[in-house]
């Protein structure tokens, strides 16, 4: 009973003003998106001109300004705003996995650069990559062991990465055939 009441009450001044700073949030998140994603957005021609004015604007006051209508517009548009979040929460679950990806890499390159884990690693690499070049990274890995070459743990990590993206691109490859 108590629950419906709440429901039937309209919003608090609080509320909506934590509302709208909350789109506000959203719509500066917008304006300082890196291209690359920014670009992965799917927007209506209104709200796309919108954010394309807020990107440009330099100024700071009137960069400010520009986000304040940018998300008052936003607020007029309740659809767009839900498909917004939906997208933006969808590009936030891609970028978290791809950060817990690098993350691992990094792991797996300090065990190989590690005398004491090269083994261990350099096993779970093979299962991991089985096409990787084994005998550039054992000999890169060596040079990190003997002389504690910094360049050789880069090209390891290097390798590895470009490992992990060719593989993912053959499963992307075999999931549409």
């Amino acid at each position: 009973m108590e629950h419906q009441l709440e429901e039937d009450l309209p919003l608090s001044r609080t509320k909506k003003k934590q509302q709208a700073k909350e789109i506000e949030r959203l719509a500066d998140q917008l304006a300082a998106m890196p291209e690359k994603q920014y670009a992965q957005l799917v927007l209506s021609d209104s709200l796309a001109q919108e954010v394309a004015l807020a990107r440009s604007t330099k100024g700071r006051g009137s960069h400010k300004r520009q986000i304040k209508h940018l998300a008052g517009f936003l607020r007029k548009q309740e659809e767009e705003f839900q498909s917004l979040l939906a997208q933006l929460s969808r590009l936030d679950q891609v970028s978290r996995g791809e950060k817990q990806e690098f993350h691992r890499l990094e792991a797996l390159r300090d065990r190989l650069c590690a005398k004491d884990s090269f083994d261990e690693a350099f096993s779970q690499m093979l299962n991991l990559y089985p096409q990787i070049d084994r005998k550039t990274i054992s000999r890169l890995a060596r040079s990190v062991h003997q002389h504690e070459d910094r360049r050789a743990a880069r090209e390891i990590f290097r390798r590895l990465r470009d490992e992990m993206q060719a593989s993912a691109e053959a499963g992307a490859a075999e999931d549409l055939d």
